[in-house]
Protein backbone atom coordinates (compact mmCIF):
# COMPACT_ATOMS: atom_id res chain seq x y z
CA UNK A 1 0.00 0.00 0.00
CA UNK A 2 1.30 3.57 -1.06
CA UNK A 3 0.44 6.40 0.97
CA UNK A 4 -0.28 9.99 -0.69
CA UNK A 5 -1.33 13.42 0.59
CA UNK A 6 -3.33 16.45 -0.90
CA UNK A 7 -1.99 19.76 -0.36
CA UNK A 8 -5.11 21.96 -1.32
CA UNK A 9 -3.23 25.65 -3.32
CA UNK A 10 -5.22 27.88 -1.07
CA UNK A 11 -1.92 29.06 1.33
CA UNK A 12 1.10 31.42 -0.15
CA UNK A 13 4.37 29.62 -0.94
CA UNK A 14 5.85 30.69 1.86
CA UNK A 15 3.24 28.61 4.08
CA UNK A 16 2.73 26.04 1.04
CA UNK A 17 6.46 25.04 0.53
CA UNK A 18 7.48 24.14 4.16
CA UNK A 19 4.01 21.51 3.58
CA UNK A 20 5.68 19.90 0.49
CA UNK A 21 8.83 19.41 2.21
CA UNK A 22 7.48 18.06 5.14
CA UNK A 23 5.36 15.48 3.42
CA UNK A 24 8.60 13.56 1.48
CA UNK A 25 10.21 14.36 4.97
CA UNK A 26 6.83 12.83 6.58
CA UNK A 27 7.64 9.74 4.23
CA UNK A 28 4.32 9.98 1.94
CA UNK A 29 5.18 7.63 -1.27
CA UNK A 30 3.32 10.85 -3.49
CA UNK A 31 1.67 14.42 -3.04
CA UNK A 32 -1.03 16.75 -4.73
CA UNK A 33 -2.70 19.46 -5.54
CA UNK A 34 -6.09 20.46 -6.75
CA UNK A 35 -6.35 21.40 -10.56
CA UNK A 36 -9.00 23.51 -10.32
CA UNK A 37 -9.71 27.64 -11.05
CA UNK A 38 -11.50 27.32 -7.68
CA UNK A 39 -13.33 25.21 -5.35
CA UNK A 40 -16.59 25.21 -3.97
CA UNK A 41 -16.77 28.09 -1.09
CA UNK A 42 -13.09 28.37 -0.97
CA UNK A 43 -13.59 30.26 -4.19
CA UNK A 44 -14.00 33.66 -2.51
CA UNK A 45 -10.06 32.86 -1.01
CA UNK A 46 -6.79 32.65 -2.05
CA UNK A 47 -6.11 29.57 -4.62
CA UNK A 48 -3.18 29.23 -6.85
CA UNK A 49 -2.26 27.34 -9.81
CA UNK A 50 -1.83 23.89 -9.32
CA UNK A 51 0.79 23.97 -12.31
CA UNK A 52 3.76 26.39 -10.97
CA UNK A 53 2.71 24.76 -7.59
CA UNK A 54 3.79 21.44 -8.78
CA UNK A 55 6.87 23.18 -10.58
CA UNK A 56 8.34 24.50 -7.21
CA UNK A 57 7.31 21.83 -5.00
CA UNK A 58 9.58 19.71 -7.65
CA UNK A 59 12.48 22.42 -6.81
CA UNK A 60 12.04 21.54 -3.18
CA UNK A 61 11.81 17.51 -2.90
CA UNK A 62 13.62 14.88 -4.33
CA UNK A 63 11.77 11.39 -3.65
CA UNK A 64 8.14 11.94 -3.36
CA UNK A 65 6.10 11.55 -6.39
CA UNK A 66 3.99 14.88 -7.45
CA UNK A 67 0.15 14.96 -9.44
CA UNK A 68 -2.40 16.89 -10.25
CA UNK A 69 -5.63 15.42 -8.11
CA UNK A 70 -7.23 15.81 -10.70
CA UNK A 71 -6.62 17.64 -13.93
CA UNK A 72 -9.88 18.25 -16.23
CA UNK A 73 -10.90 19.28 -19.84
CA UNK A 74 -13.08 22.05 -18.21
CA UNK A 75 -10.00 24.85 -18.88
CA UNK A 76 -7.51 22.76 -20.03
CA UNK A 77 -6.99 22.15 -24.08
CA UNK A 78 -4.19 19.00 -24.51
CA UNK A 79 -2.05 21.01 -26.64
CA UNK A 80 -0.89 23.51 -23.85
CA UNK A 81 -1.22 20.86 -21.06
CA UNK A 82 1.36 18.29 -23.00
CA UNK A 83 3.80 21.17 -22.76
CA UNK A 84 3.25 21.98 -18.81
CA UNK A 85 3.18 18.33 -18.63
CA UNK A 86 6.43 17.85 -20.45
CA UNK A 87 8.48 20.70 -18.56
CA UNK A 88 6.85 18.78 -15.03
CA UNK A 89 8.09 16.00 -15.77
CA UNK A 90 11.31 16.87 -16.80
CA UNK A 91 11.90 19.47 -13.27
CA UNK A 92 10.77 17.00 -11.09
CA UNK A 93 12.86 14.36 -13.21
CA UNK A 94 10.21 12.29 -13.73
CA UNK A 95 8.33 11.96 -10.55
CA UNK A 96 4.86 13.32 -12.46
CA UNK A 97 1.61 11.82 -11.42
CA UNK A 98 -1.20 12.59 -14.05
CA UNK A 99 -4.67 12.48 -12.03
CA UNK A 100 -7.63 13.29 -14.85
CA UNK A 101 -10.81 13.84 -15.19
CA UNK A 102 -13.37 14.51 -16.64
CA UNK A 103 -14.77 17.58 -15.10
CA UNK A 104 -17.56 18.67 -13.18
CA UNK A 105 -20.28 21.50 -12.81
CA UNK A 106 -19.27 24.82 -10.69
CA UNK A 107 -17.07 27.42 -10.99
CA UNK A 108 -14.22 25.88 -13.41
CA UNK A 109 -17.11 24.97 -16.15
CA UNK A 110 -18.67 28.52 -15.63
CA UNK A 111 -15.79 30.84 -15.23
CA UNK A 112 -14.76 30.79 -18.94
CA UNK A 113 -18.55 31.68 -19.98
CA UNK A 114 -18.95 28.76 -22.00
CA UNK A 115 -22.48 26.92 -21.68
CA UNK A 116 -22.79 24.17 -19.03
CA UNK A 117 -22.07 20.59 -20.96
CA UNK A 118 -24.57 17.81 -20.21
CA UNK A 119 -22.97 14.64 -18.19
CA UNK A 120 -22.72 12.77 -21.07
CA UNK A 121 -21.24 15.31 -23.48
CA UNK A 122 -18.39 15.87 -20.74
CA UNK A 123 -17.53 12.43 -21.02
CA UNK A 124 -17.63 12.73 -24.28
CA UNK A 125 -14.89 15.27 -24.29
CA UNK A 126 -13.10 13.71 -21.88
CA UNK A 127 -12.42 10.50 -24.07
CA UNK A 128 -11.22 13.03 -26.38
CA UNK A 129 -8.96 15.04 -23.97
CA UNK A 130 -7.17 11.51 -23.09
CA UNK A 131 -6.63 10.29 -26.40
CA UNK A 132 -5.44 13.33 -27.86
CA UNK A 133 -3.56 14.41 -25.06
CA UNK A 134 -2.00 10.43 -25.45
CA UNK A 135 -1.35 10.91 -28.50
CA UNK A 136 0.74 14.32 -28.68
CA UNK A 137 2.83 13.03 -25.64
CA UNK A 138 3.93 9.86 -27.74
CA UNK A 139 4.24 11.91 -31.11
CA UNK A 140 6.84 13.89 -32.62
CA UNK A 141 3.67 15.64 -34.53
CA UNK A 142 0.17 15.34 -33.92
CA UNK A 143 -2.69 16.95 -36.33
CA UNK A 144 -6.21 16.39 -35.27
CA UNK A 145 -9.58 17.62 -35.63
CA UNK A 146 -12.34 16.54 -33.27
CA UNK A 147 -15.58 17.68 -31.91
CA UNK A 148 -13.75 19.71 -29.46
CA UNK A 149 -10.48 20.35 -29.94
CA UNK A 150 -8.08 20.76 -32.70
CA UNK A 151 -4.43 20.31 -32.74
CA UNK A 152 -1.88 21.49 -35.74
CA UNK A 153 1.40 20.03 -36.27
CA UNK A 154 1.02 20.39 -32.38
CA UNK A 155 5.03 18.97 -30.78
CA UNK A 156 5.81 17.19 -27.56
CA UNK A 157 10.00 17.26 -28.59
CA UNK A 158 12.11 16.75 -26.68
CA UNK A 159 8.80 14.58 -24.98
CA UNK A 160 8.42 13.19 -21.23
CA UNK A 161 11.48 12.11 -18.76
CA UNK A 162 9.24 8.83 -18.43
CA UNK A 163 8.43 7.09 -21.52
CA UNK A 164 6.04 6.35 -22.67
CA UNK A 165 4.82 9.16 -20.77
CA UNK A 166 3.56 10.27 -17.31
CA UNK A 167 1.49 7.67 -15.86
CA UNK A 168 -2.09 8.39 -16.44
CA UNK A 169 -4.53 8.14 -13.34
CA UNK A 170 -7.58 8.16 -14.41
CA UNK A 171 -11.10 8.97 -12.00
CA UNK A 172 -13.97 7.31 -12.68
CA UNK A 173 -16.85 6.40 -11.03
CA UNK A 174 -19.80 5.53 -13.63
CA UNK A 175 -19.33 3.11 -16.22
CA UNK A 176 -18.52 5.19 -19.22
CA UNK A 177 -15.84 7.00 -17.36
CA UNK A 178 -14.51 3.61 -16.20
CA UNK A 179 -14.46 2.26 -19.33
CA UNK A 180 -12.40 5.15 -19.93
CA UNK A 181 -10.09 4.43 -17.13
CA UNK A 182 -9.30 0.65 -17.96
CA UNK A 183 -8.89 2.05 -21.91
CA UNK A 184 -5.90 4.88 -21.02
CA UNK A 185 -5.38 4.22 -17.42
CA UNK A 186 -2.19 3.12 -15.71
CA UNK A 187 -3.92 3.74 -12.74
CA UNK A 188 -7.79 4.45 -11.25
CA UNK A 189 -9.23 6.53 -8.94
CA UNK A 190 -12.20 6.43 -7.71
CA UNK A 191 -14.49 8.36 -4.66
CA UNK A 192 -16.90 6.17 -4.09
CA UNK A 193 -20.39 7.47 -3.68
CA UNK A 194 -21.49 10.82 -2.00
CA UNK A 195 -23.89 9.90 1.20
CA UNK A 196 -23.53 11.05 4.73
CA UNK A 197 -23.17 7.67 6.11
CA UNK A 198 -19.63 5.77 6.27
CA UNK A 199 -21.00 2.67 6.22
CA UNK A 200 -23.06 3.17 2.65
CA UNK A 201 -19.89 4.93 1.43
CA UNK A 202 -17.75 2.02 1.80
CA UNK A 203 -20.12 -0.29 0.47
CA UNK A 204 -20.09 1.60 -2.26
CA UNK A 205 -16.34 1.81 -2.58
CA UNK A 206 -16.37 -2.51 -2.71
CA UNK A 207 -19.16 -2.09 -5.31
CA UNK A 208 -16.82 0.36 -7.53
CA UNK A 209 -14.27 -1.63 -7.05
CA UNK A 210 -15.84 -5.02 -8.41
CA UNK A 211 -17.30 -3.21 -11.22
CA UNK A 212 -14.23 -1.63 -12.08
CA UNK A 213 -12.86 -5.64 -11.82
CA UNK A 214 -15.51 -6.46 -13.95
CA UNK A 215 -14.76 -3.31 -16.71
CA UNK A 216 -11.02 -4.39 -16.91
CA UNK A 217 -11.77 -8.09 -17.91
CA UNK A 218 -13.91 -7.02 -20.84
CA UNK A 219 -11.48 -4.58 -21.85
CA UNK A 220 -8.95 -7.71 -22.30
CA UNK A 221 -6.61 -5.96 -19.59
CA UNK A 222 -5.64 -7.83 -16.22
CA UNK A 223 -7.05 -6.83 -12.97
CA UNK A 224 -3.27 -5.70 -11.42
CA UNK A 225 -2.69 -3.72 -14.71
CA UNK A 226 -3.75 -0.54 -13.13
CA UNK A 227 -3.01 0.79 -10.23
CA UNK A 228 -6.05 1.42 -7.62
CA UNK A 229 -6.19 4.63 -5.88
CA UNK A 230 -8.78 5.40 -3.21
CA UNK A 231 -9.87 9.43 -2.39
CA UNK A 232 -9.90 8.36 1.31
CA UNK A 233 -11.54 12.10 2.47
CA UNK A 234 -14.61 11.57 0.26
CA UNK A 235 -16.13 9.52 3.03
CA UNK A 236 -17.93 11.44 5.37
CA UNK A 237 -15.02 10.43 7.99
CA UNK A 238 -12.48 12.65 7.47
CA UNK A 239 -9.48 10.09 7.72
CA UNK A 240 -6.82 12.49 9.67
CA UNK A 241 -9.23 12.67 12.42
CA UNK A 242 -7.40 10.61 14.40
CA UNK A 243 -4.78 7.99 14.23
CA UNK A 244 -7.07 5.24 14.49
CA UNK A 245 -9.16 6.21 11.55
CA UNK A 246 -6.56 6.96 9.39
CA UNK A 247 -5.26 3.13 10.03
CA UNK A 248 -9.05 1.83 9.88
CA UNK A 249 -9.04 3.44 6.61
CA UNK A 250 -5.81 2.60 5.00
CA UNK A 251 -6.63 -0.93 6.40
CA UNK A 252 -10.17 -1.14 4.18
CA UNK A 253 -9.03 0.13 1.00
CA UNK A 254 -5.73 -2.53 1.33
CA UNK A 255 -8.74 -5.31 1.97
CA UNK A 256 -10.63 -4.04 -1.35
CA UNK A 257 -7.72 -4.00 -3.16
CA UNK A 258 -6.54 -0.67 -3.59
CA UNK A 259 -2.82 -0.04 -4.21
CA UNK A 260 -2.74 3.99 -2.75
CA UNK A 261 -4.82 5.60 -0.28
CA UNK A 262 -5.10 9.32 -0.26
CA UNK A 263 -5.51 11.95 2.27
CA UNK A 264 -5.44 15.73 2.89
CA UNK A 265 -3.29 18.11 4.80
CA UNK A 266 -5.90 19.05 7.26
CA UNK A 267 -7.19 22.84 7.00
CA UNK A 268 -7.76 25.11 10.07
CA UNK A 269 -11.39 25.23 9.38
CA UNK A 270 -14.17 24.03 6.71
CA UNK A 271 -13.02 21.19 4.23
CA UNK A 272 -10.50 18.68 5.64
CA UNK A 273 -10.94 20.77 9.55
CA UNK A 274 -8.14 19.10 11.16
CA UNK A 275 -5.60 18.84 13.53
CA UNK A 276 -1.36 18.76 12.37
CA UNK A 277 -0.13 16.53 15.19
CA UNK A 278 -2.59 13.88 14.23
CA UNK A 279 -1.00 14.01 10.91
CA UNK A 280 2.67 13.87 12.76
CA UNK A 281 1.41 10.70 14.43
CA UNK A 282 0.25 9.12 11.70
CA UNK A 283 3.42 9.57 10.31
CA UNK A 284 5.47 7.95 12.28
CA UNK A 285 3.24 5.17 11.47
CA UNK A 286 3.50 4.61 7.74
CA UNK A 287 5.69 2.02 7.46
CA UNK A 288 3.43 -0.22 9.56
CA UNK A 289 0.63 0.63 7.65
CA UNK A 290 1.44 0.84 3.73
CA UNK A 291 1.97 -3.50 5.33
CA UNK A 292 -1.76 -3.10 5.89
Amino acid sequence: MRIGIVILPDQRWSVAGRRWQRAEAYGFDHAWTYDHLGWRDLVDGPWFDSVPTLTAAAMVTRRIRLGTFVATPNFRHPVHFTREVTALDDISEGRLLLGLGAGGTGFDSAVLGAPELTPRRRVDRFAEFLELLGTILGSTSTTWRGDFYAAVDARSTPGPVQGPRPPFLVAANGPRTMRLAARHGDGWVTTGAATDDAAAWWRSVAEASARFDETLERAGRPRDAVDRYLSLDASPVYSLSSVDAFADAVGRAAALGFTDAITHWPRASSWYAGDEKVLESVATQLPRLRLS
